[in-house]
């Protein structure tokens, strides 16, 4: 059976805005659950462990799938995502596969987390499944592969698009683009319609572009696991 680690933001403030962030629900629920149906045993992380935020705007009716009408139907799961282990305690050794969720948080806390980066690097290095979705492939902003250049130089990469965050009018409220500093790292950036799903695989390393994508990038992580 395998064992996946999904790794969640603790951070809640949208910038100097004063709204909230955090993570995306559906982008949890969705990848959660292709996991739970597959047999898989999961593990939920986050900096701070605990309940990780919620980004309100996630929990609109408009942004509510199958997935996300199931988790809120689904005592267990809000149990386990409402105890989340701290990313201090996690080995990436124990794990087969990564995924990260996206939500603007992880552009704050996850991209600088000395732990995030150290379990990213050591799940890459390992040849494991190392999958991040829309806003989540900005946490490999400072990664380094084996031999210390970017980790995304050279690779096939996706995330949320430049013309996405405009349409949520976060362009200027974001510490960093997505896709400007996939590009910058030497990442081979591409994308696909807006708000279209759209999944890249190279190596053991999966990228989706938006919330749309995290389903699909679940499915990239089981058939990388056989």
């Amino acid at each position: 059976m395998a064992h996946i680690l999904m790794v969640l933001t603790s951070h809640d403030q949208l910038g100097n805005t004063g709204k909230k962030t955090g993570f995306w629900l559906e982008e949890f629920a969705a990848p959660y659950y292709v996991f739970k149906d597959a047999g898989a045993q999961i593990t939920l992380a986050s900096p701070h462990g605990g309940q990780p935020p919620l980004d309100p705007k996630s929990d609109d009716e408009s942004a509510q799938t199958d997935a996300t009408r199931r988790f809120k139907a689904d005592a267990e799961a809000q149990k386990q995502l409402a105890s989340t282990v701290p990313l201090s305690s996690v080995k990436a050794e124990e794990f087969d596969a990564v995924f990260y969720p996206g939500g603007h948080g992880p552009l704050w806390d996850l991209a600088e987390d000395a732990q995030s980066i150290a379990l990213i690097e050591k799940t890459f290095a390992a040849g494991k499944p190392l999958a991040l979705v829309c806003h989540a492939p900005g946490v490999l902003r400072h990664t380094k592969a084996p031999d210390g250049a970017p980790l995304v130089k050279g690779k096939k990469v996706t995330g949320f698009t430049n013309t996405e965050e405009d349409a949520v009018q976060l362009t200027d409220v974001v510490p960093f683009l997505v896709e400007d500093m996939l590009k910058a790292n030497g990442g081979v950036y591409s994308k696909g319609a807006d708000w279209a799903p759209y999944v890249l695989t190279d190596g053991t390393l999966i990228t989706g572009q938006n919330p749309a994508s995290s389903e699909p990038g679940a499915h990239a992580v089981l058939q990388l696991l056989g």
